[in-house]
């Protein structure tokens, strides 16, 4: 995107946003009862969704992966952006309320951006994760994607909290991958697990960090040679606790809408209403997500690049 389309997009997106804030107070109560937006790349985000169906049942919520163009931890930040910037306004369209970016590449690369650009709150993964990890332990260990852990957004972000805690962060290029390509029991999988943990058990971490919303997925291959003395922060936790209070200081804390509920499962506890959303395969979705959410999800493909570009020609056209 050239600086000039850039600026178009900026402008487009400012009348949008002043529309929608309008919409917000005009609706109230009705607002509330609008969907909260959680996006990643592929089924990571669904460690998050799980924490906030638990947190908040009675909220329907729109999911969205980004499952064509995953893994998201290899792109450039400018890749990123892009991807982000068509999600959000895809997701702005359905009228969500809130939309959490539970995908820590674009939380570390792009959030405060977006932040700026979109009238919704918008809600990332680190600074959660960071005061997780600091209430934890003191030596800190962050396994993440190449682009999160070459950012260092995790350590900046301990660092303010806790200037006296030392962080050592490690780029796992290989899991996010294996996770989407159903390889968790793999022999090869707890290879790789011990090659990325290696440089962090040397340290002797006391806590060890999720930072990419896939990882929690890998917690069962991880407790086989983890000491017992290493504590695991998932940031979805502290996350959703963050969106639970924003929610309530906006007003947007909403009730069960109509439709249809899933039966519900210990492993992951429903929420009012669940769209599932992605780029790529929806079958390959649901098939893969079903180990993790209890029941086979009803999936709908939508190419958020495609819409955006009829938006901006619209867009242009109006303008």
């Amino acid at each position: 995107m050239s600086v000039t389309e850039s600026n178009s997009f900026s402008a487009r997106v400012s009348d949008a946003a002043a529309m929608s804030a309008e919409q917000l107070r005009c609706l109230g109560g009705s607002a509330a009862r609008s969907p909260i937006g959680v996006f990643d790349s592929g089924v990571g985000g669904l460690t998050v969704l799980r924490v906030l169906c638990r947190q908040l049942p009675e909220e329907a919520m729109l999911y969205f992966g980004d499952t064509a163009r995953l893994p998201y931890g290899t792109r450039s930040e400018a890749e990123i952006l892009q991807f982000v910037r068509e999600i959000l306004t895809w997701m702005q369209q359905q009228g969500t309320k809130m939309v959490i970016m539970a995908c820590n590449t674009s939380s570390a690369l792009v959030l405060e951006k977006v932040q700026s650009e979109f009238p919704m709150p918008i809600l990332g993964v680190i600074l959660p994760g960071a005061q997780a990890a600091v209430q934890t332990g003191r030596r800190i260990g962050v396994i993440a994607t190449p682009a999160t852990a070459a950012s260092n957004a995790y350590g900046r972000a301990i660092a303010e909290i806790d200037a006296c805690a030392q962080v050592w962060q490690v780029g796992c290029p290989e899991f996010v991958p294996l996770i989407e390509q159903n390889r968790l029991h793999e022999p090869y999988t707890e290879q790789v697990a011990r090659h990325y943990l290696a440089p962090l058990l040397d340290a002797q971490i006391d806590t060890l960090v999720y930072g990419c919303t896939h990882y929690p997925h890998l917690e069962p291959v991880l407790r086989r040679f983890l000491p017992p003395t290493v504590r695991l922060v998932d940031p979805a936790q502290s996350l959703v606790i963050a969106a639970e209070r924003e929610l309530e200081a906006l007003g947007l804390r909403g009730g069960a809408l109509n439709g249809k509920r899933h039966s519900p499962s210990p492993r992951f506890p429903t929420a009012a209403a669940t769209r599932f959303c992605v780029s790529g395969d929806p079958h390959t979705f649901a098939h893969l997500s079903t180990q993790w959410l209890g029941y086979q999800p009803t999936v709908e493909q939508v190419d958020v690049a495609r819409l955006f570009q009829e938006t901006s020609v619209v867009g242009q056209s109006g303008g």
